[in-house]
Order: structure tokens, then sequence, then C-alpha cells
């Protein structure tokens, strides 16, 4: 046997998987570190509080490890003697290492990033990026110096890996006998194996902070973790009640006097809205817009602003005293999508994805349908491209028209970034949409989505006094000044008189807490300004986005038979009180007490009052569970068994909407 054979099973040309796993743990501690330090003010640190952090994310970082080992033990334990001693194999190794030591740094770079813009490590946010590579590739050129940014960490891949090159040139010269290289590289695919059996998310959320639940992860395997789970069974993993006990409780839960159930029990809610005593039914226009994470912290008028956030909001605090607004409104999610799937079908969101990505998601009743029902233009108007998170096929097949990027023309776009043009061109095109809905004698729905208070928060020059690409401040402020122009300009119009703007956020500008769920990142505004039709007022009590679509139709004074979960506020009772908050596993229902959450692996707990810090578990059998169960069991029982959907011949105009004109 040649001297270069006489190593241990796990020597020889395995030695090459040590360098790398231990720098690899290295840089993820030292990342684990540097969030801590950064996340600092946020942790509650007790006796035994970092022991426990550093070692349930040594154990996530190793598992981590034994899954990308997987092709280059099966390289090394595949690979012919006599091939993996000849002459290309030395710079080939190196390449390879290399390569893999930039995807580490890389990797560490990217969740640094990750985590100040969300707070958390990568997750669903991070899996939909990738999908949807073109707008976050360009959002990264246009935010960073991308290009010093790479040579930097091509520069910091070379020095490690000639830091390595005494352990890899030894691991090049040795080698195993063929048997016991396959037994070892059996062995070494067993790891990821027992990691699968053994570990799931149990360890990474046993502490009483979310900030250390996050930081006791390893971001490429919560990545990996969030793509194969996009979409949860509510089934599967969440607490279930009987379900003619939890149908009867949904009926009660979205039941308001003036509606009658169509059907006598079950999960079907259809029932008929009457509105006739607020008088005959208006056929006024809408246009409501929705802004992109527009959290109510931003605006003055609710008194949270500090020195970097004062007086963005002139125009819109200015609304506040002109219009209906609702001050204590609470966004259902966390995504762009969560918010206009409870803005127009009024549903609690089910735990994974949203509706409006799912792939049976056609023929829902929706707000689109039912303004399209009563002779309305209905039009989604999107400042990008509407491929991005499948809105052109939801809105499509939902009662919407489509008008996004691809139907503007250069001349009508003032500015654009890689995620749309600037609001002032968007809501350019939204006049020119009504004025041609006027013209013909049709009023008009249109749902305008806005992309500027995006980063890389960049928009035309001379609006503000803020420079573009300066941060979210800036880009709040111009978000602010086009409404005010939107709004001016739309005075002169022949259909102003007519119309009521609605105008409420998506979602709120970050989602990190010390919880799960933190409630202040779920505040947003609403206002409905219609000077000829809506008198000012502020509504405060505690309220959900579902609750948007009900209350609308109930101010036009319709009377309509409703699928809707949502209530209309200006009939709500104190008792009627409550918001519906997620993100893709946690589902709440807060109230002026207290904030429920139901969490997979049939978990429930309660925080008391709903913004403390720390969460009391809750028995599957606890009182307190039987709201949120009625309406999130409720959805999803509702979703799976397609009661949902708008009624089989009542739609006049999805079909022919759909598409620019």
């Amino acid at each position: 046997m040649p001297p270069a054979d006489r190593h241990g099973r796990l020597g020889g040309r395995y030695r090459l998987l040590l360098p790398l796993a231990l720098t690899a743990l290295a840089g993820f501690a030292l990342l684990r570190t540097v969030l801590l330090l950064r996340s600092w003010s946020d942790v509650d640190l007790g006796a035994g509080t970092l022991l426990r952090l550093y070692g349930t994310g040594l154990l996530y970082d190793l598992a981590f490890l034994a899954y990308a080992a997987v092709p280059l033990v099966l390289y090394l334990m595949l690979l012919p003697q006599r091939l993996y001693r000849s002459r290309l194999q030395r710079p080939l190794v190196y390449g390879l290492c290399y390569a893999l030591l930039f995807g580490l740094v890389f990797v560490l770079a990217a969740e640094w990033v990750f985590w100040g813009e969300f707070g958390a490590r990568f997750n669903f946010i991070a899996v939909d990026y990738l999908v949807y590579s073109d707008e976050v590739l360009g959002n990264i050129r246009e935010s960073y110096p991308i290009g010093w940014l790479l040579a930097g960490l091509g520069m910091l891949a070379g020095a490690l890996l000639w830091a390595l090159r005494r352990p890899i040139t030894r691991a090049l010269d040795g080698d195993n006998p063929p048997r016991a290289r396959l037994l070892a590289g059996g062995g070494l695919l067993l790891l990821p194996a027992l990691a699968y059996l053994a570990l799931d998310q149990g360890p990474g959320q046993a502490f009483d902070n979310q900030y250390l639940n996050e930081l006791s992860e390893n971001g490429p395997y919560q990545f990996f973790h969030a793509f194969r789970d996009a979409e949860l069974d509510y089934a599967q993993f969440y607490i279930q009640h009987d379900d003619a006990a939890v149908a009867a409780r949904l009926r009660r839960e979205v039941k308001q006097p003036n509606q009658t159930f169509l059907t006598p029990s079950g999960y079907d809610l259809t029932r008929h809205v009457d509105n006739t005593d607020r008088g005959p039914e208006q056929r006024l226009n809408v246009m409501m817009i929705v802004v992109e994470s527009l959290s109510a912290k931003y605006l003055g008028v609710y008194g949270m602003t500090d020195a970097d956030t004062a007086g963005l909001t002139p125009n819109l605090d200015r609304l506040s005293g002109q219009s209906l607004w609702l001050s204590n409104l609470y966004a259902t999610g966390t995504r762009t999508v969560r918010g206009l799937e409870s803005l127009t079908l009024s549903v609690p969101p089910t735990p994974g994805e949203s509706i409006v990505k799912r792939p049976d998601n056609g023929g829902l009743f929706s707000l689109g349908q039912l303004f399209a029902a009563h002779g309305y233009d209905s039009t989604f108007l999107y400042g990008g491209f509407g491929y991005f998170d499948n809105m052109n096929d939801f809105f499509g097949k939902n009662g919407f028209r489509i008008v996004d990027r691809a139907a503007m023309t250069p001349p009508e776009i003032a500015f654009a970034n890689v995620w749309g043009v600037a609001d002032e061109s968007l809501y350019g095109r939204a006049m020119r949409e009504a004025d041609g809905d006027f013209a013909r004698g049709q009023p008009f729905f249109q749902l305008v989505m806005t992309t500027s208070n995006h980063r890389p928060y960049s928009y035309p020059d001379g609006r503000v006094d803020i420079p573009s690409k300066s941060g979210r401040e800036g880009a709040v402020k111009y978000t602010d000044w086009a409404i005010g122009d939107l709004l001016e300009k739309a005075r002169h119009k022949p259909w102003f008189k007519d119309t009521l703007f609605v105008i409420v956020a998506d979602h709120c500008a970050g989602s990190d807490g010390r919880t799960a769920l933190p409630v202040d990142r779920y505040h947003i505004p609403l206002f409905v300004y219609s000077p000829a039709h809506v008198p000012p007022q502020r509504i405060e009590r505690l309220v959900g986005q579902i609750d948007v679509a009900p209350t609308l139709l109930g101010l036009l004074h319709w009377s309509y038979d409703s699928r809707f979960f949502g209530k209309d506020i200006l009939r709500m009772t104190d008792a009627d009180e409550r918001a519906l908050l997620s993100n893709y596993q946690h589902l709440g229902l807060l109230d002026h007490q207290r904030l429920v959450v139901l969490s997979p692996g049939n978990k429930a707990s309660v925080l008391e009052p709903a913004d403390s810090r720390l969460a009391r578990p809750l028995a599957a059998d606890s009182g307190l569970l039987e709201p949120a169960l009625g309406l999130y069991q409720g959805a999803a029982r509702v979703y799976r068994q397609h009661l949902g959907l708008w009624p089989t011949g009542k739609s006049t105009a999805a079909a022919t909407l759909a598409g620019p004109r």
C-alpha cells in the first residue's frame, strides 16, 4: 500500500472538508455575534441565555453544513484514485475551494444586509426575492456599490484560501483505499438524513424574545426550510377544534345585525347585506390608493415621529382632518400581496403563501367582481411589472382590468427605478384612465398600487427637500408629496366631486420586533376623502384590513350578497373590535386585552397585554382560542372547500375587462 493510502477512514481526501467546515462555523459564529451586538438593545440576556443561543446556533450551523457538504462528499467519494492524483486535480480543487469560500462570505454579507432590512434571518421573503431575481438584482445594483462589494468579497475569499492552503494541500497529498473511501463517504452522507429526521424548528423557537429566536438559527438553513414550506397546510400544522363548533363560531364572528345568512349552517358564509337604511345606492367612483410600506409612525398626526421623521407627511396630516380617518387600523401581514389579498378579498390570512400567489386563485368573491357586476370599470394599476408576485394573474382572474408598467409609454413616465415608475407617473395614468371612463359615462373602481416608498428610495429630483436615495425618510416625503399633487390635480377633474379617494398602506415599513408578531409593526393609516360625500370623522375602533371592503360598500349604501369575512366598521359595536395580524407562519388575533397567536406544531400562545414581551402558552382547549380558530380554521376550510368563490353566473366583466385597453 502506498504511504499516501495509510490514512484513517475520515483522513486522506476527506481532510479537505475539515478546514472548510471550521471556516464556515467561524463565519456563522462571527455573524451571529455582530447581529447580536446590532440588536443588543432589543434582546433580554439572562443567565445561560448566551450559552443556549450559541449552542442552538451551532446545532443549526452543523445541520446546514451536513446538507451543503453533500455534493463535495459525493465528488470525493466517487472520483477514481487515478483522477484524484492527476495533474488537473490540484487547480480544480483550489478553484472549487475558492468558489465555496466566496459563496460563504457572500452569504454572510447578504445576511447582514437582509437583517438590516427585515430584522430576521433568511425566510420566505428571501425565497420570493430569489424567484423574482430581475427586480432584486436591480434593487441591489441601485442601492449598493455592487462592483466594489463583490471585489472586496472576492479578495476576502482569496485571503481565506491562502490561509487554508496548507490543510488543502495535505488533503490533496493523501488518499483513502477505495473501500475505506466509500465507507467514509457513506457515513458522511448519513449526516444530512440524520439532521432531517432529528432537527426541526423547535430549538430555534425556544426563546421568549423573537430576536434571540432568529439569532439562534442559521440563515441558509432557514432559507431552504422556507422554500420547502411555502404553503403550510392548516389542518396538518395548526390547532383544530370540531368543525361544527368552529363553523358556528365563525358565523358569529362575521355577522352584523343588517345581515341574513342564506344557508342554515356550516362554512358557507353567503349572507345578504342590507344597507337600505342609509339611503339609495350611490354609484360613486372609487380610487383606492395602496401605498407601499407606509407605517402609521411616519405620519405626524399619529404623534409618534422623532427628529428624523418629523414633518415628512404634511399632505396626509392635513388630509386626516378632512377625511374619514381610521386611526387604529392594522395590516394583516408583512408583504404587499397580503395587503392586497385582505383589501380585495376580505379574508383572513392563511399560512404560507398569500392566495395571490397560489395556483388556484381565480373566480373568487372580490371587490373587483362586485364593482364589475355593478357596471364599473374595475382596474388594477401597478407602477411595476405585474408579473411580480403573480399580481397580474390574480387580478386578471378576479374581475380587474390590468394596467401595469408594461402598458405605460415613455412620455408618461417621469422617473422609474427597478421596482416601478414614480408615484406621480402612476397617478397620472390613473387620472387618464378615469378621464376615459368619465367620457364613456362609466363609473370606475381603481386599485392603485404604488412602489416609490421602497428601497432604493429613489424618485424625481426637485419634488422634496430630501435628495433621492437618501433613505426611507425621503421616500416617505415624496410619497406624501405625490398624493398631495394627485388630489390637487384631480380637484379640477369633472369626476372629482363624485369620487371616493381611499388611501391605505399595504403593510408597515418593517416587521421585526421582540415577539413573533410585534403589534406596533402592523399599525397603518387609512383615509377616505370625498368632500361632497364623506364628512370628516376620526374613528378609533380597533380594526383590520379585512374590514375595509365591507366598510367601503357601506359608504356607497350598497345592498348585496356577501362572502366577505370583514365587517362594516361604521356598524361595529365595542364587542366587534379586533384585528388579524400574521406573518407566513404565525396567525394572530388582536383585541384590546390580548394578542392570541396560533403557530405551527399545534401551538398557541397569548400576550397579555398585546405589546408585552413574554408570551404565555395556551392549551389546545383554552376558551381564548375560540375566536381565533373561528376565523383562521374557518378561513382555511372555506378556501379548501371553494366556498369563497364568486357565485356562478353573476360575473359580467372579469373575462372581458382583464388586460389593458
